[in-house]
């Protein structure tokens, strides 16, 4: 069988996967905090039809090595986590991170990572996801001290329920670039109090490249990504926080067109490579009329 076939196949399989990895980048252009990822291709083995040869004398030289090529595979793929442009929404709620970093979310029992920052609080004064899932953080005590902030161990979910005392009532709340939720108080007496609520927590990786999507927008720790690293907003490389706005999704719709495109024409060509086959086939099979 002519090895052209299945040189053909594995370029339809790989220029395929293009196609399908693109095509997800494009339904997700307006995904808040969505990463884009690329295709990376690679030759497969070759087969070699005749070794090289070194020269012998003045009067014979070397020659090179024949080979011939069987296809082409994906390599990877690679996540660009390149900084998304900013949507402003004006919702308090809503966070951006400035730089590195990712939200700690608690997500059916297993700590998740995410750039999206869309939060609200629920009934019981608990910041969460859209799907319900807790921010993680540190909560401050009753007179605003936050303790073990920066430290993994002690984190737990953000309530403003759990600050607000028996004798005074929540009237307020900012939370500010430092991840510090911030709360105004006024007390049954008529006055009126600032202090500390908690504080939300950023973690970042060595190897953010290395970090398996979990779905949601959520990330989760792998082997290749490193051990995760805790600490507050604008702590070391840290980013820090922009309230009432969100990161947009870094998917540049010119270049995925693009790829589109590129991905079409080598499927076609691959495609084109697996009927002419077909046709030399059909060649030999007439050899015998």
């Amino acid at each position: 069988m002519l090895r052209s076939l299945f040189t053909g196949i594995s370029g339809l399989r790989a220029h395929q996967m293009m196609m399908d990895v693109t095509g997800n980048n494009i339904a997700n252009v307006n995904t808040t905090g969505f990463k884009g990822s690329q295709v990376t291709f690679q030759d497969t083995f070759s087969q070699l039809l005749e070794g090289a040869a070194a020269p012998q004398d003045a009067n014979v030289g070397g020659t090179n090595p024949s080979q011939v090529g069987l296809g082409v595979r994906v390599a990877g793929m690679s996540t660009n986590y390149g900084q998304g442009a900013t949507q402003v929404t004006g919702r308090d709620t809503d966070l951006r991170i400035d730089g590195e970093g990712f939200f700690v979310v608690r997500a059916g029992g297993e700590q998740m990572y995410t750039r999206a920052g869309s939060f609200n609080f629920d009934r019981d004064g608990t910041l969460v996801t859209p799907e319900g899932n807790p921010v993680q953080g540190w909560q401050a005590g009753p007179d605003g001290t936050i303790t073990g902030a920066g430290a993994a161990g002690s984190m737990g979910g953000i309530s403003l329920r759990a600050a607000t005392g028996p004798d005074e009532a929540l009237t307020a709340y900012r939370i500010g670039s430092d991840g510090v939720v911030t709360g105004i108080f006024k007390n049954t007496d008529g006055t009126v109090e600032q202090r500390s609520i908690a504080q939300l927590a950023v973690a970042t990786f060595t190897n953010n490249g290395g970090l398996e999507k979990a779905g949601s927008s959520n990330y989760r720790e792998s082997v290749n990504s490193g051990d995760v690293t805790i600490e507050r907003p604008g702590q070391g490389a840290n980013g820090t926080l922009s309230a009432g706005a969100l990161e947009m999704s870094n998917v540049d719709l010119a270049q995925e067109f693009t790829n589109l495109i590129i991905s079409q024409r080598g499927f076609q060509a691959n495609s084109r490579v697996i009927t002419t086959s077909d046709e030399l086939l059909q060649e030999l099979v007439n050899l015998k009329r």
